[in-house]
């Protein structure tokens, strides 16, 4: 089950079995197939993957250029169908049987080529368990959590049903990583909380699964005496499929979910801090949009961010189109939640107790970099403290796995957590 999905034996198992089967539903010996049949069948296919490109491209439904290899494997996908342009009276039994798995391991290589692309799956146990809808690992009930009191060696995940006061913003259930340290006496430590964001596709446990919070958290606290952050994976979209950008808008009150029914409900539950500077908020890909965006317009709540491959701002292609689609032509909702015109605009001192940090991978698209030098050097004349760093790596859950092991000592040194050094700048 932890067989790796991006490389390995398992990624080039399915493509050799992939190819083997296409060539299976090709392969014939009559000179009528190969001088007639087969080019039309090449040419088909070849059209008809870059019809679906050109479908996908105008719908506008990847931010990200999609992975060479997906188009190949429609290719493949397509051309495996092709093994039935002989007909069937032409076709022997083995070309017959092997068009379905042609097309079948077809699909499954381009889907992984996507996977790939985007770190989603890491591991078999990731798909499983994300597709079956398994409990995570290190889960346990709200209850037994809440009664339970000893020493432990590793932190348990809490699925919550956190209630949408004030909010109303329609959510899924969310979960909440406890440290060793929370359970050790019936008066539990108030401890930071870490705010965790994923990317536009969605889902509360992503962080879990494919950006490996929860080994990371742990992994901390064994070094710091059991004590590491609350980490609270929250649900910033509400479905899947639903682009909230994190802001107020026409997808409902994202923000204030955020902002305000989840601050409010782990202070209570959890008896976690409640000040500004033991609160942070850390993204990817759209949840680094989300981290800014919430640190810049809510300080009071939000002390520290960290933005990993962001954009300038909450984002649905373009100022006009972000403006009629998330805001309903609402310019000043637009302006409200821009970063860069917020921070121009602030009072002096607004800022003066906040800091953020900005990762980008050196493989990812030129507007990324550029985005967060914007959104650092907005920051920096606003009375921030940033940083930000450049690492080897691409737009992927990988990457982000990497830069939450990377920021997460300055995130716990920020808020004083107990062992952390104390609060940093």
């Amino acid at each position: 089950m932890d067989t790796s999905l991006i490389s390995g034996w398992l990624p080039w198992t399915l493509r050799v079995l992939a190819v083997a089967a296409v060539t299976a539903a090709l392969l014939r010996v009559s000179p009528f197939w190969l001088r007639r049949r087969l080019p039309w069948v090449v040419g088909g296919a070849l059209a008809g993957t870059a019809l679906i490109a050109l479908l996908v491209a105008l719908s506008g439904v990847a931010d990200e250029p999609l992975p060479t290899g997906l188009w190949f494997w429609v290719c493949c996908a397509l051309l495996g169908l092709g093994g039935l342009a002989a007909g069937v009276r032409r076709s022997s039994w083995w070309n017959l049987a092997a068009v379905p798995l042609a097309v079948l391991l077809s699909l499954v290589c381009a889907a992984n080529s996507v996977n790939i692309s985007t770190g989603y799956y890491p591991s078999v146990d990731a798909a499983v368990g994300d597709l079956s809808d398994a409990p995570v690992p290190q889960q346990m009930g709200l209850d037994e959590a809440l009664a339970a009191v000893g020493k432990s060696s590793a932190g348990r995940v809490v699925s919550v049903d956190i209630p949408a006061e004030p909010s109303g913003f329609k959510h899924r259930h969310e979960l909440v990583y406890l440290p060793p340290a929370w359970f050790r006496s019936k008066t539990r430590p108030k401890l930071p909380v870490v705010v965790m964001i994923g990317g536009q596709f969605a889902a509360p446990d992503n962080w879990i699964r494919a950006g490996e919070a929860i080994k990371t958290a742990d992994a901390y606290a064994a070094a710091h005496n059991g004590y590491a952050p609350i980490l609270v994976m929250a649900d910033a979209t509400g479905s899947f499929k639903t682009d909230t950008e994190c802001v107020n808008g026409k997808a409902g009150r994202a923000a204030d979910h955020l902002v305000k029914d989840i601050p409010a409900y782990l202070t209570k539950t959890f008896n976690s801090a409640s000040d500004a500077r033991s609160w942070s908020a850390v993204g990817w890909s759209m949840g680094g949009t989300c981290a800014v965006d919430l640190a810049v317009v809510h300080p009071e709540v939000i002390g520290s961010f960290v933005d990993i491959s962001g954009d300038a701002g909450p984002n649905l292609g373009g100022k006009q189109s972000t403006v009629d689609q998330l805001y309903g032509g609402d310019e000043a909702a637009w302006a409200a939640h821009d970063p860069v015109t917020v921070l121009g605009k602030a009072k002096k001192d607004t800022y003066r107790n906040s800091a953020g940090y900005f990762m980008i991978g050196d493989q990812e698209t030129g507007r990324h970099l550029a985005d967060a030098q914007t959104l650092d050097k907005a920051a920096r004349a606003a009375g921030l403290t940033t940083t930000l760093e450049v690492h080897p790596g691409k737009h992927d859950w990988q990457f982000g796995t990497f830069a939450f092991k990377q920021t997460l000592p300055w995130l716990a040194q920020r808020a004083g957590l107990p062992g952390a050094g104390g609060a940093a700048g």
